[in-house]
């Protein structure tokens, strides 16, 4: 499909602004990879008026999408884990365009994913997971066992992530197939979930008692980005930590992962008074 999209493709190579350009073919009829379409074009640019820009188009019996990318949201996606497909578009692309090795680069970056990158999206994975497990667990105990699943199979999937990443991998697409191999622990534990003959109750209540060790042990790992972070100074308020441009990327889960770390003793709680009776600013440190 490369000579039918070529037109498409070099009218934005040949802009100064146009980074590289990828293409990616549907390889399996029931392959996710490319969103249902026959090829995908991703094209990186330095900087865009919008951040996506996404066109469609037909040939014969074939579809295909363009995605133009700025290189800023291109980032934000590979930090943050928000668009796990993009990962696979990189690194199994063919490229059509590489202005300065700039996807050559890219790609080898990716591959030796280098442990601050890694530092920071274990914190931001452990925080969703943290989050996740906390409402199911209140779920739970308020005997709403739907509700609990939901929110279990999504701290897993959180767990998992964490894990394939804790060894030195980007968790791709296909998650599990990477965890079956990395850690059968936690892929035995979705499966138990997801497979087991015992009622939902019953199923959800062996997961907590299993699955809290597992989260316990990777506290430390899990919080290192943060703790670090935090280091920097004594005292921080909270409004401060959320508009610390590294701590601002844990979003709404910050505040969990803070309360789960204070009652780990990571961090301690700081009282100040305030000019009310008995009411006191609440402050964290290290």
């Amino acid at each position: 499909m490369e000579h039918i999209l070529r037109p498409i493709y070099q009218e934005r190579a040949s802009q100064a602004n146009t980074l590289g350009v990828l293409l990616i073919e549907k390889k399996d009829k029931a392959s996710p990879v490319t969103d249902t379409f026959d090829a995908v074009l991703l094209i990186i640019t330095k900087e865009s008026e919008q951040p996506l820009y996404v066109k469609h188009y037909s040939y014969e019996d074939k579809k295909a999408s363009m995605n133009i990318v700025s290189e800023e949201q291109l980032k934000d996606w590979l930090l943050m884990g928000t668009n796990r497909k993009v990962l696979e578009w990189i690194l199994n692309g063919k490229v059509l365009f590489d202005r300065n090795d700039y996807i050559h680069n890219l790609k080898q970056e990716l591959r030796e994913f280098p442990f601050y990158g890694r530092k920071i999206k274990m914190g931001i994975e452990f925080s969703k997971l943290i989050r996740r497990y906390l409402d199911g667990k209140a779920f739970f105990e308020n005997n709403q066992y739907m509700d609990a699943y939901n929110h279990i199979v999504h701290s897993l999937h959180h767990l998992a992530r964490l894990s394939v990443i804790e060894n030195g991998f980007h968790p791709e697409v296909t998650v599990w197939t990477q965890v079956k191999q990395i850690e059968p622990e936690i892929y035995k534990l979705y499966k138990e979930l997801i497979s087991s003959e015992e009622t939902i109750e019953k199923r959800l209540e062996l997961l907590f008692l299993a699955s809290e060790f597992l989260i316990h042990s990777r506290s430390e790992m899990g919080s290192t980005h943060l703790i670090d972070v935090l280091q920097e100074k004594d005292i921080w308020s909270f409004d401060e930590m959320l508009n610390h441009p590294d701590l601002s990327l844990y979003s709404v889960d910050l505040s969990v992962l803070l309360e789960y770390l204070i009652d780990k003793n990571y961090i301690t709680v700081i009282k100040k008074e305030t000019k009310g009776q008995d009411i006191f600013h609440r402050y964290y440190s290290v």
